[in-house]
Parts: C-alpha cells; structure tokens; sequence
C-alpha cells in the first residue's frame, strides 16, 4: 500500500486578521439604505449580503497572503472545483461563526437554515420566507468608531494617540512652555517642582538664611514670591449637537452621503471620549421633523422621510444646547440639502421641495437668529453645491457667524475633526 503524503498549509484562519475584515466590512456594517433607496427594510444586512462583501473582502481586500489565495483557489487544472468551491463556503461560515464568537455581529439563531437556503435544499425558499438577517453589535460600532477616527488623525498627520492618555487624566490643561513666575490674574495651575526649586535658590542667595542644626531635617519656606505657574493651553470644555440630514437625497444620484456622515459622527464620538472626556455630544436626525437619537444607534440609523426640516433640527438642537453649561456651545450640521419642510404650529407639516420657499427660508433663518441669540456656534458642511443651496448655506454662516464648508464624502470627516479640535484650546498663564 502506498501512501502520499502533502505539505501541510495551516488553517487559512490563522493569516486572517479578523479586525482588518471588520473594517473592510464596514460600508456592509453601517449601510444607510443606499441598496435600495425606495424601500424600508434591512435587506442590505442579509446574511447573503455578509457572505458575498467577506467573499469580496477576502480575495480584494488584500486580507490574505497570495499563497493562501492560491492555495484556496486551487488548480484549475485539476478540474474539481466543486470541492474548492464546497471548502471556501466552509472557510466563510467559520469567518461569519468567529465574527459572531468574538461579538462583532449577533447571529440569527440557526445558520443551518440560510446554508439549505443557498444551497437550494430548503430552509428558506420562496418568494413568503423573507432572508436571514444578522445585527451590528454595541462592540462594531465603538470598532468602526475607534478605526475611522484613527484613519482620519493619520491622514491629517495627527495619528499619534500618545498624548489622549494624559489629557484625560488633566483638568483642562496641556503644558505647552517653561513655567514663569506667578503674576496678579494668572490662572493657579502651579508646577510644584518649579516652585519648590525657587525656593531653595531663594534661601541660597538669603543672606539672612538661619542655619538648621546638624541633625536637623532642613525645611524650605515657600512665600508668594516663589510661586511658579504652568504656560499651557487651556481645554476648553464644548457642548456640541450633530445634525445629520437622513432625508432620501442623502443616498440619491448614485451617492452614498449618509454611510461616511455617519462615520465621521461615530469618529467624533471617539474623539470625545478618548482626548475630550468633560465634553458632550448628542446626535438630532432630521428630515421630516426631527428627533434625538441614543449615540449608541447611530451606526444602525437608515435614511428617513423625504424632505429636509432644517428648522425644527435647529429647534430641537438648541433645546437640547440651553440645558448644558459648558465653556463653548456648538452645532455641527451635515447635510445636502435646502430646507423643504417646516413644522407648523398646530403640528401639520408644510412641504415644498421645489426651489427655496420663501416662507420656508424665511422660519428657518430666524431659528438661526435664536441659536445665535443663545450664543450657540453653527457650522454647516454641505455635502452638494446646488446654486440656491450655496447662497442659504451662506445666509445661515452670516446671521450665526458660523462657517461654512463645501466638502464631499470623501474629505468629510477631516474637515470635521479639524474644525472640532481648531477650535478646542486658547493660550494661558
């Protein structure tokens, strides 16, 4: 009897960083709607969707050695490729049962079912068995968060989380020079080596100095004029809302808008909690109306209603900003859209989509005199660079003395994160 023996080639699971695939995978994992513009359900989070974008990931992502791509692939020469195809859909339910082990995604109950159903046995078929779904986790989202955030300082040369730590152990202060002597107004943020340093050379040049008996432990005398202060800046506390536009042209006119906007919210909402924890961040939807949202469901929101209620985003938000005291009070709009809703004061909502309504414009502009009458900064980023829509943008920058930036998907969230940071510190003594 004779026996053949093969080179042993590991586990393709091994050569696989599953963190790099969530990240890969994230368009999947934080869809919009934008697979289906015109319909309400969650067809893009289907188990098929999962096992096609990890499939794609895996080949195009460049997740795996080339060797192990050719060792998946086989020979085509060999003419089985029934059985490569049988063994890449078992190495993609291993990838889909670890994402679920390790909490990234929460499985439906039995993946045996969506198995016959792909296969064509059953368990599923028909145009009255809807498809097999899983659910983004609380762990993703903070993921996907804690990714964009990193990939977004990186690109702008900041990718240095060295400096997060220590800012949130302070209270408020960076040091940023050499310490000065204490002067009248000064802020009392002392450096106690500087200080007792002075001191001591203080009593060295006293000519007065009493000396201490031998045996005696020396003590250092420390009067107003030793006094030493901190040059840094100043970390001032903010207070800010995050409008998102969820109206349908967010993902219209072969554009995804919404999945990036909601990746720079989820990036700021890092950059909260690791470098500015005294900070505070609520998120307002509008479209329709508008509503605030928990900052643990905006990865899993989907585009809303089809116009945009500018004003009673702006209303909400200013309610929510007039119950925070903070150093600094700011609204972050992102949106493509003019306003074409306006909530009326018996509840009904007056729509006009076509051009600027006057009357629309006109309610929406003194809901942005009130937000600077409460000494609330609103910075719009616009995300389309329609003609009547420039002009507004720039109506609402003036009256708020706010800014105004035209951006795209694209640059986003570097636009975002540097007017947030800009914005955060002023130097002290």
């Amino acid at each position: 009897m004779k026996y053949r023996y093969s080179k042993y080639t590991g586990d393709p699971l091994d050569d696989l960083d599953l963190e790099d695939l969530v990240s890969k995978l994230s368009d999947l994992l934080l869809a919009s709607g934008f697979g289906s513009p015109y319909g309400g359900g969650e067809d893009e989070r289907t188990m098929q969707a999962l096992h096609d974008a990890i499939l794609d990931a895996l080949f195009n992502g460049g997740l795996l050695p080339e060797e192990t791509i050719q060792q998946l692939l086989g020979d085509p020469a060999d003419g089985d490729q029934e059985d490569v195809r049988s063994k890449l859909e078992e190495l993609i339910q291993q990838i889909i049962e670890r994402m679920g082990e390790q909490g990234y995604i929460t499985m439906p109950p039995d993946l045996e079912a969506e198995r016959q159903r792909r296969s064509g046995r059953g368990g599923g078929q028909g145009p009255d068995q809807p498809p097999v779904t899983f659910e983004v986790t609380d762990k993703t989202l903070d993921f996907l968060g804690y990714r964009a955030l990193r990939d977004l300082l990186g690109s702008l040369g900041k990718s240095s989380f060295g400096r997060h730590d220590t800012r949130e152990q302070a209270t408020g202060v960076e040091t940023t020079g050499a310490p000065k002597p204490y002067e009248f107004g000064d802020t009392m943020n002392l450096d106690a080596a500087a200080t007792l340093l002075s001191a001591v050379e203080r009593e060295a040049r006293d000519s007065s100095t009493v000396q201490t008996p031998a045996g005696r432990p020396r003590r250092i005398n420390v009067t107003h004029e030793d006094l030493m202060v901190v040059q840094g800046e100043y970390q001032s506390s903010c207070a800010t809302v995050l409008m998102l536009d969820c109206s349908h042209s967010m993902i219209l006119y072969g554009e995804d808008r919404f999945t990036p906007a909601k990746r720079v919210a989820l990036a700021l909402a890092q950059l909260i909690k690791i470098q500015y924890p005294g900070d505070a961040l609520n998120v307002v939807l509008f479209h329709d109306s508008a509503e605030e949202i928990p900052l643990a469901e905006l990865g899993r929101v989907r585009v809303g209603p089809y116009y945009t209620n500018t004003r009673e985003g702006l209303r909400l938000a200013r309610r929510i900003l007039d119950r925070q005291r903070k150093d600094m009070r700011q609204i972050i709009m992102i949106t493509d859209g003019k306003p074409s809703a306006l909530t009326q004061a018996d509840g009904r909502i007056y729509k006009n989509a076509f051009g600027l309504d006057p009357f629309i414009v006109a309610e929406t502009c003194a809901e942005v005199a009130a937000c600077r009458k409460s000494g609330i900064m609103i910075n719009t980023f616009m995300l389309a660079r329609d003609y009547d829509l420039v002009s507004f943008v720039r109506r609402v920058a003036e009256i708020c003395k706010g800014k105004a930036y035209f951006t795209t998907p694209y640059t986003l969230g570097q636009y975002v994160l540097m007017d947030y940071m800009d914005k955060k510190t002023k130097t002290i003594h």
